[in-house]
């Protein structure tokens, strides 16, 4: 049984719970996490004993060679996506089919309900999304590359640092660096931010040269055959003024707090809580709005998200970013951003660039 068919086996697990016989799988990330199919045009339907791919004339020969033990129906230009599903609903005598209400559209829904006659559609959020928090032993692995080869990238960048260096000059070297170390692209659009634009969580990088300021926040990951990796450190490119080693060393004792309280068990608010009582005990409470982290695999955001309104608890397999900031606007910010995994024992920590701010340096400093 590939890994795929064994995470259906684990969806048809929940179907059975929730007393429903077939699911219908509408968002592409979660149709290849549950197929293998890398495709931008198909549905799966996962029933009691038997799943079926729609999909188009384009992908015949892909599907074939990504999902050679799926029944498939493809569609001709005659067709639509949605009366091909029509039609197969009708023709599988479906009597209740589950649906992913995040990702079909009301459109969509109002199409399908209105020409299928007998068929009871059943809503539903975020089901395969809370599958693939609990990452495998295959993902971890994955997962592990792409945080090797996203530090990799790191080093190189930071070794080749120049002050006459813009940030877009950073961020385009960051993303060629990944692909010559064999990554399949960026996780996300890095950020790059010198001096009081490191008070923007998400900077856009600008034509600001780096060496204008002391401090340079650089957010960045890597995509490895799928699977995301994220991670945020400050290079110092001079002399640090004292206020922000101040604010440095909260944070990343924050964020020492929370690694520590990562375990099975514990919930998300406590591990956000970890963190966040550091920052505000320290004076620093109104500059720290976002939550300390977020899973990460096929998508660079996905569940769990640790924050003071989340609800559920850790278990073995999430794979989570631990990332508390202060953000001091026209002064500057900091976030220390590293990647956790949950283990039977409590929390390991995937990524091991150095976190204190003396050994991340600029090579001309």
């Amino acid at each position: 049984m590939t890994r795929f068919e064994q995470r259906r086996q684990r969806l048809r697990k929940q179907l059975k719970l929730a007393k429903q016989a077939s699911f219908l799988v509408t968002n592409l990330v979660n149709v290849g996490y549950l197929s293998g199919f890398s495709g931008s045009s198909g549905w799966l339907i996962v029933g009691a004993d038997h799943d079926r791919m729609i999909s188009d004339t384009r992908y015949s020969t892909q599907l074939s060679e990504e999902c050679p033990e799926l029944e498939c129906e493809i569609r001709t230009a005659k067709e639509t996506q949605l009366q091909t599903l029509a039609r197969v609903v009708k023709s599988s005598r479906y009597t209740a089919l589950q649906y992913e209400v995040d990702s079909l559209s009301k459109a969509a829904y109002d199409q399908l309900s209105t020409s299928v006659e007998g068929v009871e559609f059943v809503s539903t959020s975020k089901v395969v999304e809370t599958l693939r928090a609990v990452k495998d032993a295959t993902e971890i692995e994955l997962i592990r590359k792409s945080i090797k080869i996203n530090q990799r990238v790191f080093e190189v960048i930071r070794n080749q640092l120049r002050p006459e260096q813009t940030e877009l000059e950073v961020a385009y070297a960051l993303e060629n660096q990944m692909r010559l170390f064999g990554a399949s692209g960026v996780a996300f659009a890095p950020a790059v931010a010198a001096g009081a634009r490191s008070a923007l969580p998400h900077a856009k990088p600008t034509d600001q040269q780096v060496g204008s300021s002391p401090f340079l926040l650089i957010d960045w990951g890597t995509k490895f055959q799928g699977y995301a990796s994220d991670l945020t450190r400050i290079i110092a490119t001079a002399k640090v003024p004292t206020k922000y080693r101040k604010i440095y060393d909260v944070v990343l004792a924050a964020q020492n707090a929370a690694i520590a309280a990562i375990r099975p068990g514990a919930t998300f608010q406590q591990v956000d809580s970890a963190a966040r009582s550091v920052i505000e005990n320290a004076g620093y409470a109104k500059f720290f709005g976002h939550g300390l982290g977020h899973g990460f695999g096929l998508e660079i955001h996905e569940n769990p998200f640790l924050s003071p309104i989340s609800q559920g608890e850790l278990v073995p397999g999430m794979v989570v970013t631990v990332e508390p900031g202060i953000y001091l606007p026209s002064f500057g910010g900091v976030r220390i951003e590293d990647d956790v995994l949950v283990t039977q024992n409590g929390g390991e920590l995937l990524s091991d660039l150095p976190r204190e701010l003396d050994a991340c340096l600029a090579p001309f400093v």
